[in-house]
């Protein structure tokens, strides 16, 4: 626990919220005359028992529940980066799963315009896989240029996913199924990602395969091969990010290598001298 960053946060934070705004009068005369809520009404708001919250606020609860602290960063109205800190302050670890619901599922404009200044096939995901931005040498990758909805469904089930994704059931299937489960264990009641999964189940050549372990969560740095619809058969390396503004959402860099023949000299990891 980050005891002294902890503090600061949620002091700052508790200090914006005007007592009045939930039905508490701000006392006149002799009394408190700090800013914002109070630890005790905050207790009374989270119906948590009376200090909880102080213990919280002064560093002296040690790993404290999660569901404490989600309680908190809503009435707070901490956003999803906060969220983050708050979880890495207190449990020194990230939060479980996102603040609300809606989150991940959309992002800044102008990643739009970021997206398109990228030469190599680029593309932006939400938290459920469904594609909110691509650039024109992703779109040309496609038959027609028919560009998917939602990448997921698009690589698990769709026939020309199937296709355009060579080697499919050895190279992409064992890499891509892993990541549909972690990504419904962070989001289990995204709608999205179950009906994707009820599919999955359905498939007889997907549902053993969803059953069987799989640690991979991440493409980062990989390269599997592919069939581009300009550039016929070749391998594609995989660089994967995040917004920071959206958890759950994913920026694709797919960089495109002509040939049968899988490079076998990667690129050194990049480490600060």
């Amino acid at each position: 626990m980050n005891k002294t960053a902890l503090r600061a946060l949620l002091r700052e934070r508790r200090a914006l919220i005007a007592p009045e705004s939930h039905g508490f009068s701000r006392p006149r005369g002799q009394g408190r005359r700090a800013p914002g809520l109070s630890q005790h009404q905050v207790d009374q708001l989270l119906h948590r028992t009376f200090g909880t919250y102080h213990r919280l606020e002064s560093g002296n609860y040690p790993n404290p529940p999660a569901s404490l602290l989600r309680d908190v960063a809503r009435l707070f109205g901490l956003n999803e980066q906060e969220w983050v800190s708050l979880c890495r302050y207190a449990l020194l670890q990230d939060p479980p799963g996102p603040l609300h619901p809606s989150s991940g599922k959309e992002i800044p404009g102008v990643w739009q315009e970021a997206v398109e200044s990228i030469t190599h096939m680029a593309y932006v995901t939400d938290a459920s896989w469904e594609l909110l931005a691509h650039n024109e040498p992703f779109e040309a990758m496609f038959p027609d240029r028919r560009v998917p909805t939602n990448t997921m469904r698009w690589m698990l089930l769709e026939p020309d996913g199937r296709e355009q994704l060579t080697d499919w059931r050895d190279s992409w299937v064992p890499m891509v199924l892993p990541q549909l489960r972690a990504a419904l264990v962070a989001r289990p009641d995204d709608e999205i990602l179950r009906a994707i999964e009820k599919e999955v189940v359905a498939d007889p050549e997907l549902s053993h395969l969803y059953d069987s372990d799989g640690a991979l969560i991440h493409p980062d740095g990989h390269e599997r091969p592919l069939r581009h619809a300009v550039h016929g058969l070749g391998w594609v390396s995989i660089c994967a990010a995040q917004p920071m503004t959206a958890p759950g959402s994913r920026l694709f860099i797919l960089i495109y290598h002509p040939g049968m023949e899988r490079r076998h000299s990667r690129a050194p990891m990049l480490r600060a001298m």
